[in-house]
């Protein structure tokens, strides 16, 4: 055995393995078959670029369509998606949007009274 030696190595396994790709991708456009490179990098930019615009946009269309006001029966603040129907989450009652605020849902000809507290009753005599 020759124990005087020294062993050198080099563990390099990340950058080896981007070596051996760059090299095959090198291989390849030299053959002709640079397409197949282009479109792996195409599908790879997709892949990264499709999350991020997605989230652009879904915070985009949540700002246009969140609507957060108070229930118009329990004063109840929370939020809901604008041109539908939902209940209220503390008092159960059936609510819509118009115009950016909640109103209560309710069948045609109804009339909402307001109730007055009275505070002293006086008595009349007939």
């Amino acid at each position: 055995m020759n124990q005087g030696t020294p062993k050198i190595s080099l563990k390099l396994p990340r950058i080896s393995n981007w070596l051996i790709l760059l090299g095959i991708a090198c291989l390849l456009v030299s053959i002709g078959l640079g397409w197949i490179v282009k479109s792996v990098l195409i599908v790879v930019a997709f892949l990264l670029l499709t999350p991020v615009v997605a989230f652009f946009a879904l915070q985009w269309w949540l700002k246009r369509n969140l609507i957060e006001d108070n229930c118009p029966v329990c004063q109840y603040e929370f939020t809901a998606l604008n041109q539908t129907q939902f209940q209220c989450a503390n008092c159960g009652e059936p609510l819509k949007i118009e115009e950016g605020h909640f109103s209560r849902l309710t069948p045609p000809g109804t009339i909402d009274v307001t109730a007055v507290e009275v505070s002293s009753v006086q008595q009349l005599e007939d």
